[in-house]
């Protein structure tokens, strides 16, 4: 073969079988790829997967009953935390709060007589308190506040995927709250009863606390 007809056969390039050939072999190599690729997900896996992102009621109905011990072991006589807020509110935050991002937070426990209500919430005079001190404690039906999530410093935001899943878990400790707390009382029927409280509060102003109760007792 003449140089001049190798290089016209050169420019025509493959043959059609040829050029079948090479994109047959290169869908066979596509096809590799994506076998090798795809990951084969049973139905019950998937739903064991869904069982393993947040789950509010059951974080609840779980976590409650260890926040209620610890909040209960922490608390600290109202007298007393009053007192040592008045002296050096610093150091009382040092001693007997959480920290948290809304604030410290105080366990606290008393007894006193129920005031007036106004949405669920009620003034509580307790002896042995500045009379300028303001006690309030919150008894649905709204639950507001993350005292609960945060008063014992053992649930932390690492726990979870993102702030609304954070935020969701101390709602949901105020609803079991609710559940295993004040559902027995008759909280409509308040004013002028003798009641027992544990609970937590935030220290927003030294003046007044709004305690959300994890033990609540009438009589």
């Amino acid at each position: 073969m003449s140089a001049s007809t190798a290089a016209r056969s050169a420019r025509r390039g493959l043959g059609t079988g040829a050029k079948r050939g090479i994109l047959a072999g290169v869908i066979v190599v596509l096809i590799v790829f994506v076998v090798l690729g795809t990951r084969v997900v049973s139905n019950d896996a998937a739903d064991a997967g869904a069982d393993e992102g947040f789950n509010a009621e059951t974080f609840g109905a779980d976590r409650f009953p260890g926040v209620q011990e610890a909040i209960a072991e922490r608390a600290v006589a109202a007298d007393e935390l009053a007192q040592a807020i008045a002296a050096d509110a610093d150091a009382a935050v040092e001693e007997y709060a959480v920290p948290s991002s809304g604030g410290p937070v105080f366990s606290v426990t008393f007894t006193g007589t129920v005031g007036e209500g106004q949405s669920g919430i009620y003034d509580v005079a307790v002896d042995g308190l500045p009379d300028d001190l303001l006690v309030r404690v919150q008894t649905g039906p709204a639950i507001n506040g993350t005292e609960l999530r945060d008063a014992t410093g053992d649930i932390v935001f690492g726990e979870f995927t993102n702030q609304i899943e954070f935020q969701n878990a101390a709602a949901a400790l105020n609803d079991e709250m609710k559940v295993q707390v004040l559902d027995s009382v008759d909280t409509a029927s308040l004013e002028g009863s003798t009641v027992t409280v544990t609970g937590a509060f935030t220290l927003i102003n030294e003046a007044a606390w709004l305690v959300t109760p994890v033990q609540f007792e009438v009589g």
